[in-house]
């Protein structure tokens, strides 16, 4: 098994993070630092991440969580500041976010140790929905929401076509939209916004891929049901 295949299976991180991890020579198989992803790991090597060794994969635990404001989607922070894991229960088995929202904003959070499908859930390559429901100052005009749809330049490449239907206007000041894109750009949702003159108030993700918040509290989570990750894994063309 390819080492990043290893550090994803096993909860570590995503593999797009594990390529991070070896190219700060960070982990070592055996005692020796691996400076290559493509690296086997065979039964009965010891494999260490910051020195820390790094067990055959846990079970999967799969977990969808509303995520509050004032969180920040990470597992721990140098700061002391409050992260989803605040929200979850204290487990064995070490859950990752898959995906992240800004602390300032709310919705749907998946969190896991399935590194596999956390990155091909995450990758613009395999085109994963997510649905926004975004309050925005002003009220954007047709031609704005078209130019949304159509895609727009943010620090010199073009967003995808987007799906932006404009719900309800909150008078002459602020608006509510809905938004769904399939790219995981960093903060894409509100640069895009502020790119047609209509910056964001609050920001809500409402639904991630096949997930949705039906009957989930705020600050809440839920487990996923076998039905729904296997829907996943087809989502994303990973066998079942």
């Amino acid at each position: 098994m390819r080492i990043t295949k290893f550090l994803a299976r096993a909860g570590v991180a995503s593999r797009r993070k594990a390529d991070q991890l070896i190219a700060g020579n960070r982990v070592k198989i055996n005692g020796v630092i691996v400076t290559k992803p493509f690296t086997r790991v065979n039964p009965g090597d010891k494999v260490t991440v910051d020195g820390t060794r790094v067990f055959r994969p846990e079970p999967k635990a799969y977990l969808l969580l509303d995520k509050p404001p004032g969180y920040l989607s990470t597992v721990s922070d140098p700061h002391g500041r409050k992260t989803v894991m605040h929200l979850l229960p204290d487990r064995e088995t070490r859950l990752y976010p898959a995906g992240r929202l800004d602390a300032d904003s709310e919705g749907l959070l998946l969190m896991t140790n399935d590194g596999e499908l956390a990155y091909r859930l995450t990758h613009p390559r395999f085109q994963v929905p997510k649905t926004y429901r975004v309050l925005v100052e002003g009220v954007p005009t047709g031609e704005k929401l078209k130019q949304m749809r159509s895609g727009l330049e943010l620090e010199g490449t073009l967003t995808a076509p987007a799906k932006v239907k404009l719900l309800k206007p909150g008078g002459s000041r602020r608006s509510w939209l809905e938004i769904t894109i399939h790219e995981g750009r960093k903060r894409q949702v509100k640069k895009m916004c502020a790119s047609i003159g209509h910056p964001v108030i609050k920001l809500r993700r409402t639904k991630f891929a096949l997930l949705t918040a039906r009957g989930l509290r705020v600050g809440h989570y839920r487990r996923l049901t076998v039905s729904e990750i296997k829907q996943l894994y087809r989502l994303v063309g990973l066998p079942g």
